[in-house]
């Protein structure tokens, strides 16, 4: 459909350039248009408003994802100027300000993996929570579950205290402002069956924390890193030898090294299971 709506203004490697670069968050789109289609941009935006159903906004990223707080340059193109959305996720409802905070529509089928492996009465701790969305869907799904959510974010925390509002999960979601490692030092000793890393840039910096946040040092930690790879077999296996590493100080078994997604050329996301024994 975008396909044939763009074959006026775009040529057929523009159009699989364009086609392919576009996230759907609620009621936005975020897409990355390159610098040979600049003069295109807004057409091309005014095309994405009239053909995707229930859109009413798009952005164009001007940069990667950058900084501690994984943010991305955002440039108006069309619709209503405002990087506020509801976005909907395997029955929750979140929301969103793409313009201060990170958050992929593309982790919806690894957070509800995640959000169905937690057992009845656990603990979680959520080192990098965002604006709620694995944590919320935990405890949405288990309604004997609690989930300790931190972030340094202060838009993130402030909309992950809503976001648990909404979904009516605030009696066991409690979002904690502040860097991981202090909160867990200071708060979080020895509180959680299961503790969730899904920050892959920055997660192997936080591997005692983790581990120092499971009571007795038992438990199960889901580690999220990127690994340069030639396919996904072989992410697979630079995951798990990433993962050794990462927790080399420690007695560990590795249940399940998955790949997320590809994030980049010969570049991939993985998430390992990770059992600690202490």
């Amino acid at each position: 459909m975008l396909r044939e709506a763009l074959k006026q203004l775009l040529d057929k490697d523009e159009l699989e350039e364009v086609c392919s670069a576009f996230d759907t968050i609620g009621g936005i789109i975020v897409i990355k248009i390159p610098e040979s289609l600049n003069q295109k941009k807004r057409l091309i935006a005014e095309v994405l408003l009239q053909k995707v159903n229930n859109v009413y906004s798009v952005f164009c990223q001007t940069s990667g994802v950058q900084g501690d707080y994984r943010l991305r340059n955002l440039e108006f193109l069309a619709g209503i100027n405002s990087p506020i959305t509801y976005y909907k996720e395997n029955g929750c409802t979140f929301k969103i300000d793409v313009a201060n905070v990170y958050f992929s529509p593309r982790l919806s089928t690894e957070r509800m993996r995640i959000a169905n492996m937690v057992k009845d009465n656990e603990v979680i701790v959520n080192l990098f929570g965002g604006v709620g969305t694995y944590s919320v869907l935990i405890a949405r799904g288990n309604k004997t579950a609690k989930v300790y959510s931190i972030d340094s974010n202060v838009f993130a925390h402030e909309l992950c205290i809503e976001n648990s509002t909404i979904n009516k999960v605030n009696d066991r979601v409690i979002s904690l402002f502040g860097d991981a490692k202090l909160v867990v030092n200071s708060r979080l000793k020895e509180k959680a069956t299961r503790v969730l890393m899904p920050l892959p840039e920055k997660a192997r910096e936080f591997v005692d924390e983790a581990v120092s946040s499971l009571i007795n040092g038992e438990g199960t930690v889901h580690f999220f890193a990127h690994v340069k790879a030639d396919s996904k077999k072989d992410a697979i296996d630079k995951g798990a030898v990433e993962t050794n590493d990462a927790f080399k100080r420690y007695k560990i078994s590795i249940d399940e090294v998955r790949v997320v997604r590809e994030v980049g050329p010969r570049l991939y996301q993985i998430v390992s299971d990770v059992s600690v024994i202490s």
